[in-house]
């Protein structure tokens, strides 16, 4: 078994993520293979090696028929006039567990898959000040996440990844602007996600975006056991860097480094 330290010095997000794993050596072929066990359609993977600031590394993409929506639904408010068709246009927390349950992964990859699901979908609830069950993804944007986060998952099971660390997390500051107004960096959701963890998260003000989408503070809050510098006796066998979509006026990627861990009492076997 084999530890993953996550370099997060630009934040994270599911795409990045999944570019840092597939630069690290994950099976592209393998991943969609698998992926292909959740019986959902209509989104296709990309991944390019490419250079940023003259580094390699990866780009990750899912491209959903119709675009991106990143991200819950706001305008909940619109679900009755759309009630006739309205299966088609969200997906609630319980039809992707559904989806989770009914498809043909692994107990891991589903347990991990769900609990990060439950994670944003309380958030999102909280902010939004609806009942857990009410809160729902647009469309492409269900389709979007559900790929990006059970693909997270999935990676880390193919590659045989049991222990995850991470450095401290960086994220912006300012404002993004998204379908309804602006929002706030950190956005709401991940800020709500903070409440009640110890996660180290560094605000840069030179960095006027998000760094930390909720499905990047999802996979951490979720996953990662310990954060801290990378520790001092480990032996990294690979290094790999996955790029990320926004533009910050710097290097962004997420930074994954591979270790063996060394061979301490097994108490616990």
């Amino acid at each position: 078994m084999q530890t993953l330290y996550l370099d997060a010095f630009s934040g994270i997000s599911g795409d990045m993520f999944l570019g840092a794993l597939l630069d690290l050596g994950l099976d592209f072929e393998q991943l969609k293979t698998e992926l292909a066990k959740l019986h959902v359609h209509g989104y296709e993977l990309t991944q390019q090696r490419e250079a940023q600031s003259s580094i390699y590394g990866t780009s990750f993409d899912v491209q959903v028929a119709g675009g991106k929506d990143h991200g819950f639904v706001e305008h909940h408010h619109h679900q009755h006039e759309a009630g006739h068709h309205h299966d088609h246009e969200a997906r609630h927390l319980a039809d992707i567990e559904a989806l989770i349950d009914g498809s043909d992964l692994s107990d891991t990859v589903k347990h991990h898959a769900k609990a990060i699901f439950m994670e944003i979908a309380q958030a999102e609830a909280a902010v939004h000040h609806m009942p857990l069950a009410e809160v729902h993804f647009h469309e492409v944007g269900a389709l979007d996440s559900i790929v990006d986060i059970v693909g997270c998952c999935i990676g880390l099971e193919l590659m045989q990844i049991d222990t995850i660390m991470a450095s401290p997390l960086s994220d912006g500051s300012g404002f993004i602007n998204v379908a309804h107004g602006q929002m706030p960096v950190p956005v709401p959701a991940v800020m709500q996600m903070r409440v009640g963890s110890a996660i180290p998260i560094q605000q840069r003000l030179d960095v006027h975006t998000e760094l930390i989408t909720p499905t990047g503070m999802g996979l951490v809050k979720t996953l990662v056991r310990e954060f801290g510098p990378l520790p001092e006796n480990a032996v990294p066998t690979r290094v790999g860097y996955g790029f990320g979509k926004r533009d910050t006026g710097g290097f962004n990627a997420l930074r994954a480094v591979l270790f063996e861990k060394k061979k301490t009492k097994s108490a616990n076997r």
